[in-house]
């Protein structure tokens, strides 16, 4: 069932638990993302990004989202992950995401303030749920890239919502985009994340947060990947950030990985094979095993 964002997340907050967020930019990964959902009882955030629009195409991949929603059993959220051109915001809205993040976190405060107002009003008008970010994650991922990492202030956070009205709110606290998040053991700013959900009392969000399984990493490095030092989020600090007020996390990389690796393993064993399902059905269903994975990590498994 499609549902908004703000419908999922006032649950999670309320439960102490958090939504996970999944990118998707073909049938593979979507099918993937609600499939586990369903496994797990449990609501999913199924979300495309700017790049992954121009891969897919907003209509595209909005109808097989809508699709998908339609015939699962569990809360589905169709959003627009770092909304930053409104092309592609007045795309989603158009063709019936009940999601939108504004990402104006590169412009100083009070212009972060203008634009992610002027969206608010937009969206809300229609009944759609709005993210936005306030601080700057390190890294690069898609078209979202950053030099440094700026913490998000607790005293501004409180003046940006109330100026905004947003329905949930991004903020930096140590991680970042890619699968290059830290050098050895995750860490994050709890502390941080503890003191803006009590001012707040909203749903708090964490971009930047896969974990980059190693299991993951030794698989794609065994047929042929080089990955080099890449580390994500632990298990334990997902556990953290979650009981500090952390209500949506958002995984990409991981996908990226299980799909780069089911791919790779399946043409090393099986040369003779050309048959794209043949292909992609492995590398679909290790998808899905992760995404189970992290919704019983984060408190969403049973919980739709």
């Amino acid at each position: 069932m499609l549902q908004t964002g703000k419908q999922v997340l006032k649950k999670a907050s309320k439960g102490g638990y958090a939504v996970g967020h999944f990118n998707f930019s073909n049938l593979e990964s979507l099918k993937a993302i609600v499939q586990a959902a369903q496994n797990t009882n449990s609501p999913v955030f199924a979300a495309t990004s700017e790049g992954g629009i121009e891969y897919g195409g907003v209509d595209y991949l909005a109808a097989i989202a809508k699709i998908a929603a339609k015939n699962a059993k569990v809360p589905v959220v169709l959003h627009l992950d770092h909304g930053k051109d409104m092309r592609y915001i007045n795309a989603a809205i158009t063709h019936g995401y009940t999601s939108i993040m504004i990402d104006a976190s590169s412009f100083p405060l009070k212009e972060n303030i203008r634009i992610t107002k002027k969206v608010v009003i937009l969206c809300h008008q229609k009944g759609i749920s709005v993210e936005a970010e306030l601080g700057c994650l390190q890294g690069i991922e898609d078209k979202v890239s950053e030099k440094e990492s700026i913490f998000t202030s607790p005293k501004e956070a409180v003046y940006f919502v109330k100026e905004t009205g947003v329905d949930s709110l991004a903020i930096s606290v140590g991680t970042s985009h890619g699968a290059y998040k830290f050098k050895g053991r995750s860490r994050i700013d709890i502390a941080r994340i503890r003191l803006i959900k009590k001012l707040l009392n909203i749903p708090l969000v964490l971009h930047g947060a896969s974990g980059v399984p190693h299991s993951l990493v030794a698989i794609a490095e065994k047929y042929g990947a080089k990955l080099g030092d890449a580390h994500g989020v632990s298990d334990t600090t997902y556990r953290q950030a979650i009981a500090a007020g952390i209500n949506k996390i958002n995984v990409d990389t991981d996908l990226r990985l299980a799909f780069d690796a089911g791919i790779r393993k399946t043409l090393k064993e099986n040369p003779s094979v050309f048959d794209p399902r043949k292909i992609l059905g492995p590398s679909t269903l290790l998808m899905t095993k992760v995404i189970e994975q992290k919704m019983k990590v984060f408190g969403s498994a049973g919980k739709a």
